[in-house]
């Protein structure tokens, strides 16, 4: 089966800078798994909420507001400065793995890794 040229190659020379998450040692019973699902929506729910000092609220447009309205987010938060490109980055990236319009074999390691 030929593969020729796919757009996750194009990760590739950036992997090395990219930090790597090792598996689990042992099987994560559900209940634990649960447990840090709900510490990490409660983290994700206060800082979508937390102002960031010396930021004053504008009534001026905003470009992001229907972005803002997807992730839960007020402008001016602690969102703003880190979990929302994360957020977003790994929703694009589901989305075009899932319209087929980048070819994500989740059989093969290689390809989950690039993903």
């Amino acid at each position: 089966m030929g593969r020729g040229f796919r757009v996750l190659h194009l990760v590739k020379p950036f992997l090395s800078f990219l930090p790597e998450v090792q598996s689990a040692d042992r099987k994560i019973p559900f209940r634990e798994k649960v447990i840090y699902n709900v510490i990490s929506l409660f983290i994700f729910l206060v800082c979508s909420q937390l102002p960031l000092y010396g930021i004053h609220s504008t009534t001026s447009a905003d470009p992001f507001y229907w972005m803002r309205v997807i992730l839960a987010s007020n402008r001016g938060t602690v969102m703003e400065l880190g979990i929302t490109p994360i957020v977003t980055a790994g929703m694009v990236m589901q989305l075009l793995a899932g319209s087929k319009i980048i070819e994500v074999d989740n059989n093969v390691r290689e390809d989950r890794e690039l993903l």
